[in-house]
């Protein structure tokens, strides 16, 4: 029976102080007894509002209450019939602001934790050295194509194979997962979590091709002509931003994109057992204060920095990144200087950066953003003394494909035009979603895009009509 009177259960961490030298998950996950615990704490409404706020539209109710009965393959079955990525959803998306937030038992006792029993169910197969594969109906003999192995990408993937179609993804790096290998870091996501995902994804009948560049090594209509009816772009976004301002292309100074790859991807932290240098300074700024940046800073610390500092225009409260994420990070011994913003980078004698000048702001009325726009305050400038940045202020879309593809519209910065409803493009037989169509958003909405693409795609492929 639901007992809402039971306290919502914490999960275990590594200490601060011992996390913040190493690359460990931080988050320890939930015992058998704290998750059934947890699980028996929902009050299995009538009307599931936390279903409503899930973009993959996961059946939460049922599973929780698999949970709480102690039938954790069927809870893990539940959630795979519409989310092939529970492990990863479990760890990075932002249930606070979606599924929790809508739980009712939020408004007094604090919401059930969806996304930590969803990592727990997921955990649970993997310790005890299972792979649960769901059956998949015979062929259809109809091919897609999916460029991009991020989350949309691989969601669509995973959505078509159900259905019997042939599907191949083609990823442009040299492991499959896009922004879940490159961009997030291992304390927070794992990378054998990752692999597990892709490969059940393998075991159901999708084709997972890597160093394959769109564009350069096919083109959108090259797919179509190799026997391809139906094309997919989960691009991502992956060209990087900058203030343009002076100074910053010192040596010293990164891309977030460009850091975290090495760091994540080319296994940097691994250094010299990976070959893959990354110089660490002793005063590290981060421009912006997202998740990338948080993930950003807390590298940086783990990799021998001395002091890092979060360097954002706005305060607190408008800081884009998950709460959790800011409270990690403070509990490492981050450093959040609110209110301000670099104006220039200083070389030192060596013509590496060796200062920074910042600027105070003060907020004044929203923008576009609903945001309070962060305003200059003349004459407040000072000079601080770093000998490295990250600049980590978002992504625009790489235009590779885009110019490439006849008939493909974009808008004025860059993303493909789809239909968020769809993922239709302006091209007859291409759809498009995740952060190509958005801009940077979480991977939870990457994946909400791919499976209504997905069903786009499946009706295409039945009936024919564009």
């Amino acid at each position: 029976m639901p007992n809402p009177k039971i306290p919502r259960q914490e999960m275990p961490k590594q200490n601060p102080g011992e996390r913040s030298r190493n690359f460990n998950e931080v988050a320890l996950g939930y015992t058998e007894e704290q998750a059934r615990q947890e699980a028996e704490r929902c009050l299995q409404c009538k009307k599931p509002l936390c279903i409503e706020g899930c973009p993959v539209e996961i059946k939460i109710p049922e599973f929780i209450q698999l949970v709480a009965e102690g039938n954790f393959s069927s809870a893990l079955s539940k959630i795979r019939e519409t989310n092939y990525l529970p492990g990863i959803c479990g760890r990075v998306c932002p249930q606070e602001e979606q599924c929790e937030e809508r739980c009712v038992m939020g408004k007094k006792f604090g919401p059930v934790a969806i996304g930590r029993l969803e990592r727990f169910v997921a955990d649970m197969e993997i310790a005890q050295g299972k792979m649960e594969v769901p059956r998949i109906p015979p062929s259809t003999d109809r091919k897609v194509a999916v460029v991009g192995s991020g989350p949309s990408g691989l969601t669509v993937a995973a959505e078509l194979a159900k259905l019997g179609h042939q599907v191949t993804v083609f990823e442009a790096l040299h492991k499959p997962g896009g922004v879940l290998v490159y961009g997030i870091p291992e304390f927070r996501l794992p990378k054998a979590i990752v692999k597990r995902e892709c490969e059940m994804l393998e075991k159901i009948g999708v084709d997972i091709k890597l160093d394959f560049i769109a564009a350069r090594t096919a083109t959108v209509d090259e797919f179509f002509e190799m026997g391809y009816e139906a094309v997919f772009l989960g691009l991502g976004a992956g060209l990087p931003m900058f203030m343009n301002i002076p100074g910053e292309n010192l040596p010293g100074i990164y891309s977030a994109n460009e850091f975290l790859t090495r760091v994540n991807l080319m296994k940097a932290y691994l250094f010299p057992k990976y070959d893959t240098p990354v110089q660490i300074g002793k005063r590290v700024a981060v421009i912006g204060a997202g998740n990338v940046a948080m993930d950003a800073a807390r590298s940086a610390l783990r990799l021998g920095a001395d002091e890092v500092h979060i360097i954002y225009r706005r305060s607190r409260e408008e800081a884009p990144a998950r709460k959790e994420e800011i409270e990690n990070a403070e509990e490492e011994g981050i450093i959040f200087d609110f209110l301000m913003a670099p104006v220039r980078y200083i070389p030192d004698a060596k013509g590496r950066v060796g200062e920074m000048e910042v600027i105070r702001m003060a907020l004044g009325e929203p923008d576009s953003s609903g945001r309070r726009r962060p305003v200059p305050q003349a004459g407040s400038e000072f000079i601080m003394k770093i000998d490295m940045a990250v600049v980590a202020i978002g992504n625009g879309a790489n235009p590779l494909v885009s110019s490439s593809t006849r008939g493909l519209e974009v808008n004025k910065r860059g993303n493909i035009i789809a239909d968020p409803e769809t993922g239709k493009t302006t091209k007859k037989g291409v759809w498009a979603g995740g952060d190509i169509v958005t801009g940077s958003a979480t991977v939870i909405e990457a994946m909400g895009a791919g499976r209504k693409a997905a069903r786009a795609i499946d009706e295409y492929l039945k009936s024919g009509k564009w």
